[in-house]
């Protein structure tokens, strides 16, 4: 999904704030409650105060208990004398509950006795005297609260009470009480708690960053100095991990050179010996094929070591004057009667290993002047690379190959064949270094025939 972050980053702050969300959401049913408290709270006082003032008066003046039952009896406060009380009904919601502790414990307070009580029903009406909904609830009308109970006088009598009491005065109306929750209770919090994920997250998630960046740059420098092992259990083995695979690297391409090393120095013995031998033949004809093989078994060898050096870079890293490194190379091509033309200029130097780099545009440069004549070398400075073109005018490539003559030992047998010279390590040596400076190499044909060889540096 595209909504999905692609980062660790990104998928762990939406999970976190995504959680703490919900969260809030579902603590936020609470505030029903909350307001429904509040409106019954100054009705429900209201009304035990008037009701213990009956209990206080039955038990120190019955005589007078009917005349004060006659005076409070209106129609919003009906009270009628029974000698049972009715017949339990249905069992009252956790909030009625509620209503029904707090008069209990007010009255009981005012009288200093426990006075039976039972809340037969309690009803929220509007403004009109239709029953309450959320929207009347929530809104800025106020409502009433309609209370149907009885409780039990001190000779023993029940006291049947229907009771109507508003709301009352408060100094906010419930819009700006809603307003002032969600400000301090949601809005606040949040940003406090994204603000706490945020920089959680980025702690969290910082070695696993170091790793990916050491991993990108081993590419680059696989003699780079160790990744340091800090962070929790898990980065540090991972850390672990990679620096082991590091020197397990740095061996393979130590053995592997100082094989072929060996190799290259045993064959050379025999090869000179044959040489010798060769020269010691009286048919000349014979003779030339000897030398001819011995000198190809003696590039192919020396032209192999190289390849296989390429990949291990021992040089320190440093910033290289191109122009300086371009000029260089066509003086060298020029003393063998080859013309280059340089087109372009590098305005800063580029970060790189020196001998490598220019290895690998000699071995562009010759396999240019190899094949064909008016070779140019075009440079393209761009923000974040460097873009060296060589472009010769000789045949090309046909299109299924341009992929496949950057593989080692890979020759073409048409006109570009190993009867020209070269070995098929020319392109392969030259793709490796720009792998091992972070670049790539890209040959492609030009319309109007000849190829470019397209080597892309980037601005370290």
């Amino acid at each position: 999904m595209k909504l999905i972050p692609r980062t660790l980053y990104g998928r762990l702050v939406i999970i976190l704030v995504a959680g703490m969300l919900g969260a809030q959401v579902a603590t936020s049913s609470i505030w029903y409650d909350v307001r429904h408290s509040q409106v019954l709270e100054i009705p429900t006082r209201l009304i035990a105060s008037r009701l213990a003032d009956i209990v206080r008066v039955s038990a120190s003046s019955p005589e007078n208990t009917e005349l004060l039952l006659s005076n409070l009896n209106t129609p919003d406060f009906q009270l009628t004398e029974r000698d049972a009380p009715l017949p339990a009904s249905a069992r009252l919601s956790t909030q009625d509950q509620a209503t029904e502790d707090l008069l209990k414990n007010l009255i009981n307070e005012k009288t200093g006795t426990r006075t039976p009580l039972r809340l037969l029903n309690l009803t929220l009406l509007d403004q009109q005297g239709q029953k309450a909904g959320i929207n009347s609830l929530f809104g800025s009308s106020p409502v009433a609260g309609q209370y149907a109970l009885e409780l039990q006088l001190p000779d023993g009598r029940w006291l049947q009470v229907q009771a109507k009491e508003d709301q009352g005065w408060t100094s906010l109306s419930p819009a700006d009480v809603m307003l002032d929750y969600f400000w301090r209770i949601y809005l606040v919090r949040i940003i406090v708690l994204v603000i706490i994920a945020l920089f959680a997250v980025r702690l969290a998630i910082r070695p696993l960053n170091q790793l990916a960046q050491a991993a990108q740059a081993l590419g680059n420098d696989i003699r780079r100095k160790p990744l340091e092992v800090e962070g929790p259990v898990e980065v540090r083995r991972a850390a672990e991990a990679f620096n082991l695979m590091q020197q397990r690297l740095l061996h393979s391409l130590a053995e592997r050179t100082r094989f072929l090393a060996a190799v290259s120095h045993d064959l050379r013995s025999p090869i000179t010996r044959l040489r010798l031998r060769t020269e010691m033949l009286d048919d000349e004809q014979q003779k030339q094929r000897f030398r001819k093989d011995l000198t190809d078994m003696e590039g192919l060898v020396s032209t192999t070591l190289e390849f296989v050096s390429s990949g291990e870079i021992n040089e320190a890293r440093q910033n290289i004057d191109i122009n300086a490194l371009l000029q260089s190379l066509q003086a060298d091509l020029q003393d063998i009667g080859e013309h280059i033309t340089l087109i372009g200029r590098a305005k800063h130097p580029v970060s790189g290993y020196a001998r490598s780099l220019k290895r690998c545009v000699q071995n562009l440069l010759e396999n240019a002047v190899r094949y064909a004549r008016d070779v140019q070398v075009i440079v393209d400075e761009q923000p974040e690379h460097l873009v060296i073109t060589v472009r010769d005018s000789g045949p090309g490539i046909a299109p299924e190959h341009l992929t496949q003559v950057l593989e080692p030992f890979y020759r073409l047998d048409t006109s570009r064949n190993s009867s020209t010279g070269g070995y098929g390590l020319g392109l392969s040596i030259a793709q490796t270094v720009a792998t091992a400076h972070g670049g790539t190499l890209v040959l492609r044909n030009r319309p109007e025939d000849g190829l470019d060889a397209v080597l892309t540096l980037k601005n370290l």
